[in-house]
């Protein structure tokens, strides 16, 4: 602990601030308990679980399940659902803290790479900062293709930093550069967004990185088309699926501009510590004075390019979800980091106006839904950012009029406890009323509303299971966490008709040979039974002749008033 730079102390002032750093672990270790006892995965990660159960309980392994994500996504949850003991919320948890462990290690390396460049005190606190917004991400971010690619870029970030020859570190670093484009493909943005930050630490490095990763990039999506029979297959048919993809539709740029600021305010409602990246960015360009202004303005140039590169990858998908700019409140986090340490080297004092607006903001997001409701909106959010700027400028023209404290001083200031308001802020989205979904700066539901949902989830897949026999194979015709809940085998790759539900939106889709595929899973040796979620799979609106197939193989029942689940026998 000693060794961190920030409680490097002068022997007769250790034990005064030992009790301060010890607090400050503790609360930070609480936090991330609280997380993992209690967030849950969310909807999307529960659907990847799912395929990759029943379709392993079909005997395909996670090279042969199609899920909607790519074959190296695949097998990293697959990873981590061998961890996981029977108990579905039991087996959540340990997802979760083994997340959280490839956090620390993450947050560990990129401390010791930054130390290269930065000295102790500035790694120390961005790379905690980095690691901690990483683990106590909301939920819609964790696990999620673009939380992992971000993961994969920070550790790629650390370990090309990290050796003294710089070939040596693009090399090792070019694997998990080249799995974070892996992860979706379109992570391919998140990777850029690496190489940017590392082009402002060393343009040598960046480059040779860059060349590095293209090359790893090609072997590993070779070796997952050559592993994986219908690897090539998937990845051609999976964006015809996404009807709202700027490949699919004309660009607005007026659209995109109204639409990047209602998503950005979205961005800060769960993640309040996006709303500080600007005034962190501020107060880490105008303390930096040793470096020249031509230099700084490259770096304010970088990080608007990075900003502007997260925003083009949500906009060319073109869903607006939320987790896909799950690398930009990383940013934040660093920059966060950053600025404070950089406030203590200029001045020996903590940008306390900063940390006052850090701290607020993390206090008032969980009642965004209840007690803020009526004022939360996507000006008030914009403004919470002039706001976090103002105070950024008052703080360094303070400090600019007082003198700076003598390093005795200064090495006395309770650091940890300035750190624990950033990590406050980190660990808003945690709490029940924080928000879960968020929309044109309005919360759409929290973290109870979502824990709610679950239990609802859990009682549906309890009544389907009392009229399905124990092991028997099912058809599923409804989205993956309904199979995530209800645990019965499925018998073909598609557990999830994902490809048969899509035609609704995109017609053309029928077309695609997966669609085929999917097709065999009713007409060829179809289940003994299946369940139908006619919100998702409404036989009314889906490819005629599949319906027809489903009414002719099952036999499914009326839907009652509040009914969420029908199971259909086999005629």
């Amino acid at each position: 602990m000693n060794d961190s730079g920030f409680l490097r102390l002068p022997r007769g002032t250790r034990n005064l601030l030992r009790p301060t750093s010890l607090s400050a672990a503790l609360v930070t270790c609480v936090l991330l308990g609280f997380s993992v006892a209690t967030a849950q995965l969310t909807g999307d990660i529960r659907y990847v679980l799912a395929c990759l159960r029943t379709g392993g309980a079909a005997g395909f392994s996670p090279s042969e399940t199609f899920t909607h994500r790519p074959y190296f996504y695949r097998w990293f949850i697959a990873g981590l659902d061998a961890l996981t003991p029977d108990s579905l919320m039991v087996g959540e948890m340990v997802i979760r803290l083994a997340g959280v462990a490839l956090c620390v290690v993450v947050g560990l390396l990129l401390r010791s790479g930054l130390k290269r460049r930065l000295g102790p005190r500035d790694a120390t606190l961005a790379a905690a900062m980095v690691a901690l917004c990483l683990a106590l991400a909301p939920r819609n971010d964790y696990l999620q293709p673009e939380w992992t690619a971000t993961l994969l870029s920070v550790l790629a970030v650390a370990l090309v930093l990290r050796f003294d020859r710089p070939w040596v570190g693009a090399a090792v670093a070019s694997a998990p550069l080249g799995l974070a484009v892996m992860m979706k493909y379109s992570t391919a943005a998140v990777a850029m967004m690496a190489l940017l930050v590392v082009f402002a630490a060393d343009r040598m490095r960046a480059v040779l990185l860059a060349v590095a990763t293209a090359v790893s990039g090609v072997v590993l999506l070779g070796f997952s088309f050559w592993s994986g029979s219908h690897e090539l297959q998937w990845a051609r048919d999976m964006p015809q699926m996404n009807k709202a993809s700027l490949a699919r539709q004309a660009l607005d740029p007026g659209f995109v501009l109204h639409r990047s600021i209602e998503y950005l305010a979205d961005r800060m409602l769960l993640s309040p510590i996006v709303a500080l990246l600007p005034a962190a960015l501020v107060m880490v360009l105008i303390l930096t004075r040793q470096v020249s202004r031509r230099r700084r303005a490259e770096w304010a140039a970088l990080a608007v390019l990075i900003v502007l590169g997260c925003i083009a990858a949500v906009a060319f998908q073109g869903n607006w979800f939320i987790y896909h700019s799950a690398a930009l409140p990383i940013c934040a986090a660093g920059l966060w980091g950053l600025a404070v340490a950089r406030s203590y080297a200029a001045h020996g004092r903590p940008p306390l106006f900063l940390i006052a607006v850090t701290v607020l903001l993390a206090a008032l997001v969980p009642f965004a839904d209840s007690t803020l409701k009526p004022l939360v909106n996507v000006g008030t959010v914009w403004l919470a950012v002039g706001i976090a700027l103002v105070a950024a400028l008052a703080d360094l023209l303070v400090a600019r009029r007082r003198a700076p404290l003598p390093t005795p001083k200064r090495r006395q200031k309770a650091v940890p406890l300035v750190a624990l308001a950033g990590v406050v802020c980190l660990a808003a989205p945690i709490w029940p009323g924080s928000p879960h979904l968020a929309s044109g700066g309005h919360v759409q539901s929290t973290n109870a509303d979502y824990w709610r949902l679950t239990e609802g989830r859990e009682a549906d897949a309890a009544e389907v299971n009392r009229e399905v026999p124990e092991g028997a194979p099912v058809l599923y015709l409804a989205f993956g966490d309904v199979a995530y809940f209800v645990q019965h085998p499925a018998q073909c790759r598609y557990p999830i008709p994902t490809f048969l539900q899509r035609v609704k939106l995109v017609p053309d889709v029928k077309n695609l040979k997966s669609t085929k595929e999917n097709d065999h899973c009713i007409t060829d040796n179809p289940a003994g039974y299946a369940v139908l979620q006619r919100s998702w799979f409404p036989l009314t609106r889906i490819d005629p002749k599949v319906t027809r197939q489903i009414k002719n193989v099952y036999d499914c029942p009326k839907t009652l008033p509040n009914q969420y689940l029908v199971v259909c026998r086999r005629r």
